[in-house]
């Protein structure tokens, strides 16, 4: 059996290990371990939970062991995703490096820069950052990346999903064409291997698993719903969450909005649940996950912003409220459980709408998942009205435009209140119309002359005098 000591790692960081428990390394460290410490270009590809992160972390602490950070030119750059990975990649360099005197600074957005600009002042080794946050810097002039040696891009396919692969390229053509680059990943689709083929120099690729397979330590499981009623797949959910063991678990949405309205809803019927989105500020996410870690919140629901790379330990459950949009997400959320050699359990709520991406995530892992269907999941009352909060109970008022329209065309309340008694319909006299099927247009009968020329002589009758004197033309004599 393979220990870390035959990976050719120092003394120091074997001591830092053995603190933290750790005794064999997984796979994806075993294997990619040796390579990095041989400074080459590196393709890892794992599923998530099977300890990418030390993969990189522990030979750049061996590489950068040895040299001296100048000010405003760190050694090492690391690109993270999301802000949250960036912190805990952050916390892996201090428990692993605790008896190695490198410096590390984290840039990430939703915080002051001041703090960070006096870390680069002073020189560091490590530099995790954010995309954004990192061209933000460089474009002030603040960092600059002339000595970068190792270049590492963590959680690949999330950087094409959010968008930031042309600041990865950016990046890229600023960093020092002599360097080593390593990129991670739990999927590799074809956009991220023709970005590895213009960033690496002859990589070692490096896939202990089959790409986008999921652990055998997670239960899946498909919770069949008859339709796509949000009441009726809260009330699902909550049925699930009182009837399974839940430790702490993840409740994943596909969107933001959805994240704060489930969250409420959970807040109304006595859970102690927390949310996490992207558009929450830096410090409540963070305060929100470190509660969560502290387990002083049980159940977190959260956006696809927590589905990578965060690792919390012993997480029991994920649920997916909404069927991941792209089937890559499906793998990186259930990933949260059952992780390092635990068990755990992964539920998803379907709809019938839902059956495309179904397809789509089963072809993608290439297994099928075992169906459920609730018994005592109550059918939803088509009276209700399903609010944001969850489950008030109000007549239907139909679709947005049509409730807009009908109260455009009420009366203001007062006018209802106060409105006097109908009259009874006035006797009016309306022309008949006939229908010349010749002409294609309606006809209106003539009236007779002396009827018509009665008409005539009351409306002139009606009008003022001064309106009924003759009206002459030309010039007045």
């Amino acid at each position: 059996m393979t220990t870390f000591a035959d990976l050719g790692l120092s003394d120091d960081i074997l001591r830092a290990i053995q603190d933290v428990g750790y005794t064999t390394p997984t796979p994806i460290q075993e294997q990619a371990i040796p390579y990095v410490l041989m400074t080459r270009d590196l393709l890892g590809c794992a599923q998530t939970g099977t300890g990418k992160t030390a993969s990189f972390v522990l030979p750049m602490l061996e590489m950068l062991s040895k040299g001296r950070a100048r000010a405003r030119m760190p050694r090492s750059l690391i690109l993270e995703p999301t802000r949250e990975l960036a912190a805990q990649v952050a916390e892996n360099f201090e428990i692993y490096g605790k008896y190695h005197k490198l410096s590390m600074a984290l840039l990430i957005g939703g915080t002051t820069m001041d703090e960070q600009i006096r870390n680069l002042d002073r020189g560091v080794d490590v530099l995790i950052a954010t995309p954004g946050r990192m061209i933000d810097l460089h474009e002030r002039g603040k960092i600059m990346l002339n000595d970068i040696k190792i270049f590492v891009i963590d959680e690949a396919d999330r950087m094409l999903d959010m968008g930031f692969i042309p600041d990865v390229e950016k990046i890229g053509g600023i960093l020092p064409p002599l360097r080593q680059t390593l990129f991670f990943s739990a999927t590799m689709p074809p956009e991220i291997r023709k970005l590895a083929d213009r960033f690496l120099k002859n990589p070692k690729t490096v896939t202990v698993s089959p790409p986008a397979s999921t652990s055998i330590n997670v239960r899946q499981v498909f919770i069949n719903l008859p339709s796509d009623n949000d009441w009726q797949k809260r009330e699902a959910l909550r049925l699930l969450l009182k009837r399974e063991n839940v430790q702490n678990a993840f409740i994943f949405c596909n969107r933001k909005r959805d994240v704060a309205m489930l969250h409420k809803s959970l807040l109304k019927h006595g859970f102690n649940a927390g949310a996490l989105h992207g558009d929450m500020e830096q410090s409540e996410r963070t305060a929100t996950l470190d509660k969560f870690k502290r387990n002083e919140v049980t159940i977190l629901v959260c956006s696809d912003v927590a589905a990578r790379g965060l690792d919390v330990e012993a997480m029991s459950h994920v649920f997916n409220f909404d069927v991941p949009f792209h089937a890559d997400d499906y793998v990186h959320r259930i990933g949260r459980t059952g992780r390092a050699g635990r068990s755990g359990t992964a539920y998803t709520l379907v709809t019938p709408e839902d059956a495309k991406n179904i397809t789509a995530i089963e072809t993608l892992i290439n297994k099928k998942i075992e169906c459920e269907v609730l018994a005592d999941l109550p059918e939803p009352d088509p009276r209700v009205r399903q609010s944001s909060g969850g489950d008030s109970r109000h007549p239907p008022r139909g679709n947005r435009h049509q409730g807009n329209q009908n109260r455009d065309r009420r009366p203001p309340r007062h006018q209802q209140q106060n409105r006097p008694a109908e009259q009874p319909p006035r006797n009016e006299t309306v022309a008949p119309i006939s229908y010349n099927p010749s002409q294609q247009q309606p006809v209106v009968k003539a009236q007779p002359a002396a009827r018509q020329q009665a008409d005539d002589d009351h409306d002139v009758n009606q009008l003022p005098a001064f309106l009924r004197r003759p009206v002459t033309t030309g010039k007045s004599s």
